[in-house]
């Protein structure tokens, strides 16, 4: 009988403890394995040490194996990650921030799973995309996660105006990230790009202590920037959501 893959989530941000963001049950899972599958082995292994200081690990760290599973991983190789899920032994995938297979990679190896009738069990934890659609004030009823816009200025503002149109003809919010050192381009082109009414939240290390959630409209963004008052987000991971008007 194939092991359970569990879908274990991680914090957000550099954290003192776990306990503010992951539940007792997470991170009593989460001990019990010995076997995991990451984006990057050394953060695993981080994580794994955080966890270890409150719910002793069923083996030495350096004892326990972490597969990597990233962009460069290619399809073929899905199948050997696996492997000891079909032997019997449990699992768990474990993303490098946040939830797993939710903009990350792991996506791929859940849907294998699946066609392998391995059981699946999301754990839960801290989502950026929720936690910023609840904090926004923008729709909650209908949204989409979009992920990353062209670094084409002129591509990005193409699309930028078309996610707009889509909000507005759907009423649906609509969500993208960036690569933190963009952060300032991204809020100048959805200041430039969209309608002045156009509403445009901007979600900073969102569970963290530096946590800042700010909702205006583009046009008073515009005017922020212009003042040199924007958010301090720099390399900063952050969400930014629009609704049109």
């Amino acid at each position: 009988m194939p092991g359970t893959l569990y879908l274990i989530p991680n914090t957000l941000g550099p954290t003192a403890t776990l306990s503010s963001v992951l539940p007792e049950q997470v991170q009593d899972i989460t001990s019990k394995l010995d076997y995991f599958v990451a984006e990057n082995a050394k953060t695993a292994r981080a994580f794994l040490k955080l966890v270890g200081t409150t719910h002793p690990l069923a083996r030495p760290l350096q004892e326990i194996r972490i597969s990597e599973l990233n962009v460069n991983t290619p399809p073929a190789a899905l199948s050997a990650l696996l492997a000891p899920l079909l032997e019997g032994h449990d699992a768990g995938l474990v993303s490098e921030a946040g939830v797993p297979a939710v903009a990350d990679p792991g996506a791929d190896l859940v849907r294998l799973a699946h066609q392998h009738d391995i059981t699946v069990r999301p754990l839960v934890g801290p989502s950026s995309l929720l936690l910023a659609v609840m904090a926004s004030g923008l729709n909650g009823q209908s949204f989409a996660f979009n992920g990353y816009l062209p670094t084409d200025a002129a591509q990005r503002t193409k699309r930028i105006q078309q996610l707009e149109q889509r909000s507005r003809s759907e009423r649906q919010t609509q969500l993208l990230i960036e690569t933190p050192y963009r952060n300032a381009a991204m809020l100048e082109a959805l200041a430039g790009a969209c309608q002045p009414g156009t509403l445009v939240c901007v979600a900073t290390d969102l569970s963290l202590p530096t946590e800042a959630v700010r909702t205006l409209t583009a046009a008073k963004w515009k005017a922020a920037l212009a003042a040199n008052k924007g958010p301090d987000f720099h390399k900063k991971p952050t969400v930014f959501l629009l609704l049109a008007q």
